[in-house]
């Protein structure tokens, strides 16, 4: 195997999220999330934890950012927590909040690192999900149109707070995860299972990237960069048979053109529509919506882990897929998995670069998340040693250089994570992270894949394998 050379200004970037990493829940006027709330529901997070602590970046940033500069890193994307910038969900945005984004974004750029930050990675304001029509408590949130105006107006305030230097902002990360396992499922937060419920947070997500994109617009400099992440599906067909076909036509539609119609092309996908009559009439979706949704964008972060594998027949209940119930069945994946029982097949990664060169050409292409759980430890040298994580990481971005040099637009290279942390329902016990936090000191530890990562970033791309 020869060296894989990545083009210059390729960005080389790392990942975090501020609910699972910064803690200091209470502090310095921040309110609680959907987040705080639901970790504290019986059952619904493994072990009861919650991210009151997490990986204390919120104490510990420097220490962090040194990380990233010891790393090479051109970039760091991490997200606001909303409720900390503005704590009620309405109003005006928070002095105290914001003061600690301004004191990251100071040492990311002394440290000669872009920050790329996200404004929505999960943590509603829980005054917005409670604020529900006529009062009653569990009826807002996403499915609430309010909550679409509420996000474009905090958009406003933190670009304007930060958009000096701040200078690539995303809307929102991974909206599917917010709607379908939020309100569908309910393994997420706020942890409802309401599949109307879901589809109409899918659209008021839709809708508030649509507005936050206008009111970031109008805040920031022209030179801004304004984009969306999607947690995109790589979906295929257990066989070619055509009842196989039409589940991974479903799941197609639910997982990827969804908010790939109404974003890029100002539409919604006829067969969704029609697939899921049975729950609503999209009623919901008013004259000029979707105009508002499509507001462009200049560029789209792709998130990706593993494939998902299709055929006709059931699927759990409750779950995440409105409407695809009775006609859909997940197949697990062949081959080796991660410690969250993903298969490993960076293909699939391969699949969705191909297909979004093809179907949004002349959009620009960020992986803004990719990695791998292990059970990883520190050995009595005090050494963490992740061979498997290395494994994954080349893998994929061996695709993503085979992506490129096939005509695809990938600007650059976001590793998830940085640090272990908060995985959510699965609490502190998987662990993504490049740097190895102990939880109980909060000691970092760069693993064995943080040198690896660091070589790569410095050669500009994938050493010779042996």
């Amino acid at each position: 195997m020869t060296e894989l050379t990545f083009p210059a200004g390729f960005r080389w970037g790392t990942a975090t999220a501020a609910y699972q990493i910064e803690g200091a829940a209470d502090e310095d006027g921040r309110t609680p999330s959907i987040w705080d709330t639901f970790s504290r529901l019986p059952g619904r997070v493994r072990n009861g934890d919650t991210g009151d602590i997490a990986a204390d970046h919120y104490h510990r940033m420097r220490e962090d950012v040194a990380l990233m500069k010891d790393l090479g890193v051109s970039d760091y994307r991490f997200s606001l927590a909303w409720p900390r910038v503005q704590p009620t969900g309405r109003g005006p945005a928070s002095p105290k909040g914001l003061d600690f984004y301004h004191r990251l974004v100071d040492e990311l750029l002394a440290a000669d690192i872009r920050p790329v930050a996200t404004l929505y990675h999960w943590d509603l304001p829980q005054e917005l999900e409670d604020d529900g029509t006529g009062g009653r408590a569990g009826e807002g949130g996403w499915p609430r149109r309010d909550t679409a105006e509420r996000f474009a107006e905090y958009a406003g305030l933190a670009a304007g707070a930060l958009g000096d230097r701040i200078a690539t902002w995303t809307t929102l990360n991974e909206p599917w995860c917010a709607a379908f396992l939020g309100y569908a499922s309910g393994v997420h937060a706020p942890g409802r299972t309401d599949p109307a419920a879901a589809l109409r947070a899918a659209h008021h997500l839709n809708l508030a990237h649509g507005r936050a994109v206008q009111a970031l617009r109008a805040v920031l400099p022209a030179s801004a960069e304004v984009s969306l992440t999607l947690n995109l599906h790589a979906v295929r067909a257990l066989t070619d048979g055509e009842e196989d076909r039409d589940a991974a036509r479903r799941i197609d539609a639910l997982g990827n053109r969804i908010f790939l119609d109404p974003v890029f092309h100002g539409r919604l996908p006829e067969d969704l529509v029609r697939d899921t009559a049975g729950l609503t009439d999209w009623s919901f979706v008013r004259d000029g919506d979707l105009s508002v949704t499509a507001a462009p964008v200049d560029s789209l972060g792709i998130n990706y882990y593993s494939p998902t594998v299709v055929a006709a027949g059931t699927c759990e209940s409750p779950s995440p897929w409105p409407g695809a119930e009775g006609h859909v069945r997940f197949v697990p994946a062949p081959g080796p998995r991660t410690a969250m029982d993903w298969p490993v097949d960076a293909g699939g990664l391969y699949e969705l670069l191909t297909r979004l060169r093809d179907e949004l050409p002349g959009v620009p292409l960020l992986v803004t998340e990719n990695g791998a759980a292990y059970d990883d430890y520190a050995d009595p040298s005090g050494e963490v040693h992740d061979p498997e994580r290395i494994a994954y990481l080349r893998a994929h971005l061996a695709v993503v250089h085979r992506a490129l040099a096939d005509g695809a637009d990938v600007r650059g290279y976001f590793l998830w994570s940085l640090l272990d942390n908060f995985e959510w329902a699965y609490g502190y016990g998987k662990r993504f992270g490049i740097v190895h936090v102990d939880f109980a000191s909060q000691r970092r530890t760069p693993k064995d894949s943080a040198r690896w990562y660091a070589d790569v970033i410095a050669r500009g791309g994938l050493p010779p394998a042996g």
